[in-house]
């Protein structure tokens, strides 16, 4: 089995226990995954959703065997609740079969680059509080997600790769890429005054790398519609990584470049047709 190495990964908005996460290939790019540091940035398991009704499946319980396994093959597991998953954020300070909980994290990259690490739903405004959603209507949202359920699972049946519907969607309605933007600015600012290089974060559901006058705005995206995660080099550059049965680097922040996530060219192509190698993720000559 191909391995896949970084010195750190960060992944968020899992939401074990709902039918609409994408537990199989989160599994598969846990069981690949190499690295030092594996941080989870909040809404791991939807507490909120399994108090309205029971709903697992294997995979799903796989997973958590999975984190677990890597913390006790001596990766450090860092686990910062989110608002889904709120209840654990009253653990915070203690350590569960290797994971430790904590409210948010600094973690410093190789290359000397000191970022917050938080969940983000901080930064919703008091009058939204919660999120995108809010604009776009609930009953838009959850049919986002059922549609996107019943493609992928025709996809699947056809043999064809992951499209990400949700982005195409999210990336043509003006109030949420409006929201989305504000919330971008809320971060950096947020990160600026704390004397820091950028912040990681997930909540909203949108996978970006983004320099924000000369501070790194940096979501890991989810596993429930995009199916990203966030990885550290060994040269400490940060990199947004799509991961289904095509693998496709989306964005790339170095200390020479940044190299922003293509979100608007994602909104026209199915990521297929965006395949890249990470190396060829560089600047035109």
């Amino acid at each position: 089995m191909a391995t896949f190495h970084c010195r750190s990964a960060f992944i968020s908005d899992v939401h074990l226990g709902t039918p609409d996460c994408k537990a199989s290939y989160l599994l598969d790019f846990l069981r690949k995954l190499r690295c030092e540091k594996l941080y989870l940035v909040g809404d791991i398991v939807d507490m909120e959703s399994l108090a309205r009704r029971t709903w697992w499946h294997a995979d799903h319980g796989a997973v958590i065997a999975e984190v677990l396994d890597l913390a006790q093959r001596g990766v450090e597991v860092i686990y910062i609740p989110g608002n889904h998953d709120a209840p654990m954020r009253g653990l915070a300070g203690q350590s569960f079969g290797g994971v430790k909980i904590a409210l948010d994290a600094v973690h410093e990259g190789v290359d000397g680059r000191r970022y917050r690490v938080s969940h983000g739903d901080e930064f919703d405004p008091e009058h939204v509080g919660r999120t995108w959603m809010v604009h776009l209507g609930e009953v838009m949202h959850r049919f986002i997600c059922w549609t996107n359920r019943r493609v992928h699972a025709m996809r699947r049946r056809l043999e064809l790769p992951y499209l990400p519907l949700s982005i195409i969607v999210k990336s043509h309605i003006g109030k949420a890429l409006a929201y989305i933007r504000a919330y971008e600015e809320r971060v950096a600012t947020d990160a600026r005054e704390r004397g820091l290089d950028g912040h990681i974060c997930g909540h909203i559901h949108f996978g970006h790398v983004r320099d924000m006058a000369g501070v790194l705005y940096l979501n890991d995206g989810d596993w429930v519609e995009h199916c990203t995660a966030l990885v550290e080099d060994h040269t400490g550059a940060m990199e947004l990584i799509h991961w289904s049965e095509q693998h496709a680097p989306l964005g790339r922040a170095s200390r020479e470049l940044v190299l922003p996530s293509p979100a608007s060219a994602l909104a026209l192509a199915p990521l297929t047709r965006s395949r890249l190698d990470l190396g060829e993720l560089r600047p035109a000559a």
